[in-house]
């Protein structure tokens, strides 16, 4: 039993020192981090001058085959200054809004329409594109790479020729043509779902008599990394799969400030930058192999850039040929990220989630949590409906873990009689509790594997919880709006009652609060330990926890308090049928009760 106790204590010492050092070192660096590049940014923005293109960028021919230099602006304007000054075709679907710059045919004006800023429904809605020429550029563009041979070729200042009144709809593909100095046609159809992929499909006819050869490329760019510090529980900055049988390459945007990442030769596979709940990605032709880089550049405006390089193919004369890419900008929703992956057979697509370490067990927590939010109409109440079916999973051994503390109690005197016989003699003591577990049938460790085992699983509805767009303001009940932000309300002004705001540190609202009520009714179900450091530590670790966990997602808060519960009501049950006391609630009057003087 002594055993058995400083297991798990040694368990909850680890977790609270894991999380000791993620909201005491971790968080408050990441906060210096942020105010640090926010200080960088703001001084850049002050006299930001962006120096002219190459003359090659203008013709799209460029030394050794390399990208073309992106186009940029000589001053940074607003959003709005930006769209109203450049020619463009409107983009306008259920899920987006927006528009095509016609300069470079370049996807640079997006917002999602079904995502807002904060949980109030009349908050903006969320802008993923925004042009060059602002300070928060972020924008994909497809182009080619020529020779002389070819003259000029599609780049980022080609001027492309739309129809007159196009609008790019579901039902309504727009075609942008373009012809260069040498002849070539270059018709561009640009086709979108009800959602957020994007079908570029180039048709290239070559009237001049000679073939030419030509390569293709693609980058995503933005000019800022995200405005909020990353955790690292998910990441954000560069990812891919490099190559149809590849797995998945991830780079932070630290990383590929000290050095570009060059990735091998491939065919097949996708490539970006992704955010917490959104992503920009390119998926080239699969048929053609590329080169591709994760890179910052700082040759006038300063700017993280996913690329691609495809290798050269040749137009015939008189015989068109058809390249196509796909572009993916929009929210990271799991049936949709799933549904692309099989209905375009792109490579690994569902990966654009990070789901972590513990991807076999977090993806299907996520479907069974997403089936019963189907059902209930409510995430909550799936967080709920999902807990239980873990603890059903897992009731055969908690039920040879409560057996075993059950049958620990039942030979406890056998063992305080063997500790008075042995004495200081640790072997001979070792050797007769052995031979006592042997005749009594107990595995003394039995009751560690349940713990150890839902250890992934906690991990994984954690990333469940954090990571996965569908939590992201979804409501509970009363004040719980969003699932993926901690308790909004907090003891210290009496709950919203008090007209005052509290401090971060001190917000611990009422879920916590219920949270940390049933862990210590929890570590009650079991007899206070004898060792002072031990018993100290059974005391205040339900305070301790409530506190750390006060910042965390309020979904998780609920999963715990509801686990616990779950818990208290399992460990009766099953003690009870194995004839073992329930420490409870003598525990509980032992706090109440004066001790005898002389007693510590």
């Amino acid at each position: 039993m002594e055993k058995n106790r400083n297991y798990f204590i040694a368990i909850a010492l680890s977790v609270v020192i894991v999380l000791a050092w993620q909201f005491l070192y971790m968080n408050p660096r990441l906060e210096a981090q942020r105010r640090a590049e926010e200080a960088r940014l703001a001084s850049q923005g002050q006299s930001q001058i962006i120096q002219p293109q190459s003359p090659g960028a203008q013709s799209g021919v460029q030394p050794n085959g390399t990208l073309p230099a992106s186009a940029q602006a000589q001053v940074q304007v607003t959003r709005e200054e930006s769209l109203a000054k450049s020619v463009r075709v409107v983009i306008d679907t259920p899920a987006l809004s927006g528009s095509i710059n016609l300069v470079g045919a370049r996807f640079d004006d997006l917002s999602l329409r079904e995502y807002h800023e904060t949980v109030d429904p009349k908050s903006p809605t969320i802008v993923l594109f925004s042009p060059a020429d602002t300070k928060d550029g972020y924008f994909t563009e497809l182009g080619y790479i020529g020779s002389q041979e070819t003259g000029t070729v599609p780049g980022p200042s080609t001027v492309w020729t739309a129809p007159a009144g196009a609008k790019l709809t579901v039902q309504t593909p727009v075609t942008l043509t373009f012809t260069n100095d040498k002849g070539l046609v270059f018709n561009r159809t640009v086709a979108i779902d009800e959602h957020y992929m994007l079908t570029v499909t180039d048709r290239i006819e070559n009237p001049t008599g000679a073939p030419v050869n030509l390569s293709t490329y693609g980058r995503v760019t933005r000019y800022n990394k995200p405005s909020h510090p990353s955790v690292y529980v998910i990441h954000e900055g560069f990812l891919g799969v490099i190559g149809s049988e590849a797995g998945l390459t991830e780079h932070s945007y630290s990383n590929v400030e000290k050095e570009a990442t060059i990735n091998p030769k491939a065919t097949g596979g996708w490539l970006g930058i992704t955010d917490k709940y959104w992503a920009a990605t390119l998926i080239p032709p699969q048929t053609l192999a590329y080169e591709s880089q994760f890179r910052y550049l700082a040759d006038g405006q300063a700017r993280y850039q996913a690329d691609f390089k495809s290798d050269s193919f040749t137009v015939q004369p008189g015989q068109p040929t058809e390249i196509k890419n796909l572009v993916f900008a929009g929210a990271k929703e799991v049936p949709l990220v799933d549904g692309y992956e099989a209905s375009y057979s792109i490579p690994k697509f569902d990966l654009l989630i990070d789901w972590g370490w513990f991807y076999f067990i977090t993806k299907p927590m996520f479907k069974l949590m997403d089936f019963f939010f189907r059902f209930f109409g409510n995430f909550g109440v799936a967080i709920l409906c999902t807990t239980i079916v873990v603890k059903a999973l897992f009731f055969p051994l908690a039920s040879k873990q409560y057996a075993s503390m059950a049958a620990m109690k039942r030979v406890q005197p056998k063992m305080e009689e063997l500790k008075a016989k042995h004495g200081d003699d640790r072997m001979a003591m070792q050797q007769a509790m052995m031979q006592l577990y042997k005749e009594e049938k107990i595995n003394p460790i039995a009751g560690c594997w349940p713990v150890l085992l839902q250890i992934p699983v906690f991990f994984a509805l954690y990333k469940v919880i954090y990571v996965t767009i569908e939590m992201r303001h979804a409501p509970f009940f009363g004040w719980i709006q969003d699932l993926s932000a901690p308790d909004p309300t907090s003891l210290f002004n009496l709950f919203g009652l008090l007209p005052y705001d509290v401090p971060h540190a001190l917000m611990i609202g009422i879920w916590p609060i219920i949270m940390g009520v049933t862990m210590f009714l929890q570590m009650r179900m079991n007899p206070t330990p004898p060792d002072p450091t031990q018993a100290m530590i059974f005391t205040w670790m339900p305070l301790v926890f409530t506190f750390m966990l006060a910042s965390f997602p309020a979904g998780l808060v609920i999963y715990w308090a509801w686990n616990n519960t779950l818990s208290i009501t399992q460990q009766a049950l099953i003690m009870k049928r194995h004839g073992a006391k329930i420490e409870l609630f003598g525990n509980l009057k032992s706090l109440f009760q004066r001790k005898p003087a002389g007693t510590k």
